[in-house]
C-alpha cells in the first residue's frame, strides 16, 4: 500500500470542519488567496464546478465543505500537484464529490474531456505573474504556479467560457495590475463582469489583491464591493477574514 505522506511533505488542518490537505512546502503552498476565492464563490446546491489550476486541490476541498450536493472536479497540470490532490481527495473521504483531472488548461477545449457550456461555476487562481517577467524561483513547481507558463491569462478565461452554461459564473483571483487585461478578456470571451472587490493587506496598504465575478452573456454593469483588509495592525486577522472560517466551521 502505498504511504499517505512522500518525503518531504505534512498534513494542514485548513480550518473548515475536519478537512486536512498534505502540502510540500519545498514545492507549493497555498495561501489566503485560496480561502478568499472559495469563499467569494457562490455556489447553487446541486450545481456543477470546475476549478483550473487548481494544484492540490485546495479549492474544491472548501467549496465541498460549504456547498451540498455538489460535484466538484479540480483541473491541475503539474503532475506532483495533481497527485497529491488525489490523495487529499482520498484523505478526506470526497471521492463521490470531488474529480481530479491532469491536464494543461488551454487543452481542455481541445481534447474534449468535457462537453462545452457543461458548467454553472468556474473557478481559478491562476498564475499572476506574467510570461518573460518577474523574477522565477528555483523550484520548478512554484514558477509554474506563480508565472503564466504553459497556459497565460488568456487561456484560463477562454477554458471558462467555454466550459460555462449561459449566466453560468466565473470566480477568479488576481492581482490588480492585470485588471485591465482581465476585464478586456472577459468580455471578448462572453463573461461579463458584474461584481469586483479589492483585498489589501492591511488599511494602510494598497490593494495586492482582486476578486472578480463575471457571468456569461450576463448584461453590462459592474459593481464594486466594500474593500477587503487581511490584517489588523497587529498582524492578526480581520474580523472579517476570521468570520470566512468562523461560518463555515
Amino acid at each position: 500500500m502505498e504511504p499517505l505522506l512522500k518525503e518531504g511533505e505534512r498534513i494542514d488542518n485548513i480550518g473548515f470542519g475536519n478537512l486536512r490537505l498534505i502540502q510540500k512546502p519545498g514545492d507549493f503552498c497555498y495561501g489566503i488567496d485560496a480561502v478568499l476565492l472559495a469563499t467569494f464563490a457562490d455556489v447553487s446546491k446541486g450545481g456543477k464546478v470546475i476549478d483550473l489550476g487548481t494544484g492540490t486541490g485546495i479549492i474544491p476541498l472548501i467549496l465541498s465543505h460549504r456547498t451540498e450536493e455538489t460535484e466538484i472536479i479540480g483541473v491541475e497540470v503539474q503532475k506532483d500537484s495533481y497527485e497529491r490532490g488525489l490523495r487529499n481527495v482520498d484523505l478526506n473521504n470526497l471521492s463521490e464529490r470531488i474529480t481530479m483531472i491532469h491536464v494543461d488548461v488551454n487543452e481542455i477545449a481541445e481534447k474534449k474531456l468535457f462537453g462545452k457550456h457543461s458548467f454553472d461555476v468556474v473557478t481559478t487562481n491562476p498564475p499572476y505573474i506574467k510570461g518573460g517577467s518577474g523574477i522565477k524561483n528555483k523550484e520548478e513547481a512554484k514558477t509554474i504556479a506563480r508565472h503564466e507558463t504553459t497556459a497565460d491569462l488568456s487561456d484560463f478565461i477562454r477554458a471558462a467560457s467555454f466550459l460555462l452554461k449561459e449566466s453560468g459564473d466565473f470566480y477568479m483571483i488576481h492581482r490588480p495590475s492585470r485588471l485591465v487585461d482581465i476585464c478586456f478578456l472577459c468580455r471578448q470571451h462572453k463573461l461579463e463582469p458584474k461584481k469586483l472587490r479589492l483585498v489589501s493587506p492591511n488599511r494602510d496598504s494598497a490593494p495586492n489583491l482582486l476578486l472578480i465575478h463575471c457571468v456569461k452573456y450576463g448584461m453590462p454593469e459592474l459593481k464594486f464591493l466594500n474593500p477587503l483588509y487581511v490584517y489588523q495592525e497587529n498582524g492578526t486577522y480581520t474580523s472579517e477574514i476570521m468570520s470566512l472560517y468562523e461560518k463555515n466551521k
